[in-house]
């Protein structure tokens, strides 16, 4: 075999193997921020202390499910397109 074909194909599958395991992280972490958000009830309770709110309970399960719908509505736009 000649070496520059050696050479070509040794930098095709370099490009190929990086593409790959890009879209295949990219993915991977895309699933795990749907199952594991990055904001959770102590979280969003923090940041309204710091905001000079009181947080009741009620006023943080209203907004947790405000984010779980928004994200869902996302969601299912993207898989429409």
């Amino acid at each position: 075999m000649d070496t520059w074909l050696a050479i070509l194909l040794i930098i095709l599958a370099l490009i190929g193997g990086l593409v790959g395991g890009f879209f295949l992280a990219r993915k991977y972490m895309m699933d795990y921020f749907e199952k594991n958000p990055p904001i959770d009830e102590n979280m969003l309770r923090m940041m309204m202390m710091q905001m000079g709110q009181k947080p009741s309970e009620r006023k943080i399960n209203q907004m947790m499910s405000q984010m779980k719908t928004q994200q869902k509505s996302k969601n299912t736009k993207k898989k429409k397109k």
